[in-house]
């Protein structure tokens, strides 16, 4: 069980709070106290399966990539049936792979590159970021720094840590672009993936989680990205989050008090990030409208 003061104590914001009471993973059992849900069937057996994959190849298997950042809880890839499993050279030529599933990868980390996660070696987050940025596009490689930092498993120094370590990789010079748009304060992948459309449709936000707050200091919402002047907000709603019933009702309210404190907002989900032009395009309309004369 954890207290809602507890929880503010660690570090949650009072919007996680809510997100997590949405999502189910946390249950109210009394008034601000909760209770943590056990994980799925599903997430143990996955858990399960990527630790036997790993232990089957030997003391100096370890996970790496996708998997290595589902283990340590990093967003934003599409998550696949893959593992992904790393060896040193020589170990890794003499490996036989009975799954289909796992990627061998045949890498060489320093012993201090690598934790541990329930009880299945894996790389650092550091570690993991900084080699997934090379190899994958930039919206995921953005979406994966921006969950790294939201969840505190990497900082800003750290950030500035990884061009020494990808100098001379293939995909350097495009991963040391990414590093430049990352931002912690993004809560999702579909927030980050909101916020780049916009920053490629020349609209991009001044502010991400604005807090809006009436004369008197009471606050009326935060949203997840906002163009102050314009008073102008755009909220990500993600599917599993904002569908259930009380996040539903709570939207709604909070939308109505931003609404008549003056502001226009704007609701976007996944689909509408598939469509380059969609998002800005409806952004440059309330901008617009909002200008004077």
């Amino acid at each position: 069980m954890v207290t809602r003061e507890q929880a503010l104590a660690a570090g949650f914001s009072r919007h996680e709070i809510d997100n997590q009471i949405a999502l189910g993973r946390w249950r109210r059992l009394a008034r601000a106290v909760y209770l943590i849900a056990a994980p799925s069937e599903e997430a143990v057996l996955r858990r399960s399966r990527i630790r036997a994959a790993v232990l089957s190849l030997g003391p100096a298997a370890h996970a790496v990539l996708g998997t290595a950042a589902e283990l340590h809880g990093i967003a934003g890839l599409r998550r696949l049936d893959e593992i992904h499993v790393c060896l040193p050279g020589r170990a890794a030529r003499g490996a036989r792979i009975r799954d289909p599933a796992i990627v061998l990868h045949q890498l060489e980390h320093p012993p201090e590159a690598v934790t541990t996660v329930d009880n299945v070696p894996v790389t650092g987050p550091l570690l993991t970021v900084a080699e997934l940025i090379l190899r994958q596009p930039r919206y995921p490689s953005v979406s994966v720094l921006d969950s790294a930092l939201n969840r505190g498993l990497i900082s800003a120094d750290d950030l500035a840590a990884i061009p020494s370590m990808i100098r001379g990789r293939r995909g350097a010079v495009a991963a040391r672009g990414y590093l430049t748009e990352a931002n912690g304060l993004a809560q999702s992948p579909l927030e980050t993936r909101t916020r780049l459309r916009c920053v490629d449709g020349r609209v991009p936000p001044d502010c991400l989680q604005l807090e809006v707050r009436d004369d008197d200091g009471y606050l009326l919402g935060v949203g997840d990205m906002g163009w102050r002047a314009a008073r102008v907000i755009a909220e990500a709603d993600g599917r599993d989050v904002h569908s259930a019933p009380n996040a539903l009702f709570g939207d709604r309210h909070r939308q109505n008090r931003l609404v008549n404190a003056g502001w226009t907002v704007l609701r976007f989900t996944w689909s509408d990030t598939l469509r380059p032009d969609y998002i800005p395009s409806v952004v440059r309309r309330a901008l617009m409208s909002r200008q004077p004369g």
